[in-house]
């Protein structure tokens, strides 16, 4: 992509996603993901209503009133958006790809962490980690990671879901916020890697997929390409039992993924390409803020 074909396409997505981020994800944000603990902030006098375990006897002894700790939550968190970037996120036949729609997600997630003052990081993974941005703060740095996930060309092609989760557990020392992006069909086991990845840092999953891979349309014969193998076939889609395995197989996998994250004490939603995520995200968000 030429520069500035690229530059105009993260400005145009700092744009939609800051609106988002403005008028919608404000409150949400910062309600469903908590602060490290309570530090102390200040003394003020006692009022009706104060809990007595806060007072501070050595003020009041001093003041001859009684005065009351105030606390604050220690809000300053650590986002990560760890990416799958292998070739089947260039697949989509309904309104953008999975790539395309991680990209949007990701800045909305990022520039909510930049309101927030929070330090956004990101991990992009296919066979194996292809690049590790380390957490930091500020619009230049958001705007970094932006560009990255619009325009980063990944040098493997398959998914490894376990050497990501090994990897965000190994690096990322302190406790994260981690979305994990991607459409989960990977024939390798990552069960263990991702339970143990859940147990020390707050994941959520976040499966983008294309609807017609969930529900396949009836167009007669057509020639479909794993875009990770390069295996390819024709297959008849004009048949109602092919369409509803599929459709059983599909289900299966989001209640085993669904399952999983449940399991690990992780998040878990499913995004689809032609749908606005706003919706799920608000979902997810307001879920963990009860």
């Amino acid at each position: 992509m030429e520069t500035s074909e690229l530059l105009k396409r993260v400005r145009r997505l700092e744009i939609k996603t800051k609106a988002l981020t403005n008028n919608i994800f404000a409150g949400e944000y910062h309600s469903a993901f908590k602060g490290r603990g309570m530090s102390f902030a200040e003394v003020r006098e006692y009022q009706l209503g104060d809990d007595v375990r806060d007072i501070d006897w050595n003020v009041t002894a001093r003041m001859n009133r009684p005065y009351v700790k105030v606390f604050e939550e220690e809000r300053e968190l650590t986002v990560m958006l760890v990416v799958d970037v292998s070739d089947s996120g260039q697949f989509g036949t309904l309104g953008r790809t999975h790539r395309e729609l991680a990209a949007e997600i990701g800045a909305t997630l990022a520039f909510s962490a930049l309101q927030n003052n929070d330090k956004v990081g990101a991990l992009f993974f296919s066979e194996g980690v292809e690049k590790f941005i380390p957490p930091g703060k500020g619009r230049r740095h958001v705007l970094y990671i932006v560009r990255e996930l619009l325009n980063f060309t990944p040098q493997g092609r398959r998914t490894n879901l376990a050497a990501a989760m090994e990897y965000l557990t190994r690096v990322m020392t302190k406790r994260t916020i981690s979305f994990v992006m991607s459409d989960f069909l990977d024939t390798r086991p990552f069960n263990r890697e991702l339970e143990v990845a859940c147990r020390k840092h707050d994941l959520i999953g976040l499966r983008l997929y294309d609807p017609r891979v969930a529900q396949l349309p009836d167009v007669g014969f057509i020639r479909v390409v794993d875009a990770e193998t390069g295996h390819e076939q024709y297959i008849d889609t004009s048949s109602r039992a092919l369409r509803d395995y599929q459709h059983r197989q599909w289900e299966q996998s989001q209640q085993q993924l669904t399952a999983l994250f449940r399991r690990s004490g992780g998040g878990f939603e499913a995004i689809a390409t032609d749908s606005d995520f706003v919706k799920p995200l608000i979902h997810l968000f307001s879920q963990r803020g009860r």
